[in-house]
């Protein structure tokens, strides 16, 4: 078992012991996307997988958020936030933004990016070492700029 998958089971055993019903509820829903991925695919999913299952949950808090907040329904978006929270807990420390650009700039001197057209390629090499730290749509547009 990943030992990230083992982290949010253990997490959540935690939150019944508790009795924390909102933390446990969003865990159910980390732990019931993973079981869902690998009864689709016959896989055992591996942390880094599980990163892209929970950076994924970020992602749709934050759209969620955003829509709640422009539709004037402040009690839908801080549950969201509730739900965000929790997940982040689970996500590795986020890279500072130093970090993030020699990340990115070691990615185009070693794919020899010189183009927009070879903006595919940095995100190959980029994309593994942030996931999980950084927000990936931040990230292409900061790849965007280099060019």
């Amino acid at each position: 078992m990943a030992e990230l998958k083992a982290q949010i089971s253990e997490a959540m055993k935690d939150a019944m012991r508790a009795k924390d019903k909102e933390r446990l509820s969003t865990i159910r829903l980390i732990l019931s996307d993973i079981k869902r991925i690998e009864v689709d695919e016959r896989i055992e999913l591996d942390d880094a997988r599980v990163l892209q299952v929970l950076d994924k949950m970020v992602k749709q808090r934050r759209d969620s958020i955003a829509q709640y907040q422009a539709a004037e329904r402040p009690e839908l978006a801080d549950k969201e936030q509730q739900e965000l929270e929790v997940i982040k807990t689970f996500l590795p420390q986020p890279l500072s933004d130093e970090e993030i650009n020699a990340i990115i700039d070691d990615a185009i001197a070693s794919t020899g990016a010189a183009s927009m057209a070879d903006m595919g390629k940095v995100m190959g090499v980029i994309k593994p070492k942030l996931q999980g730290r950084a927000d990936m749509g931040a990230v292409s547009k900061l790849v965007k700029t280099k060019f």
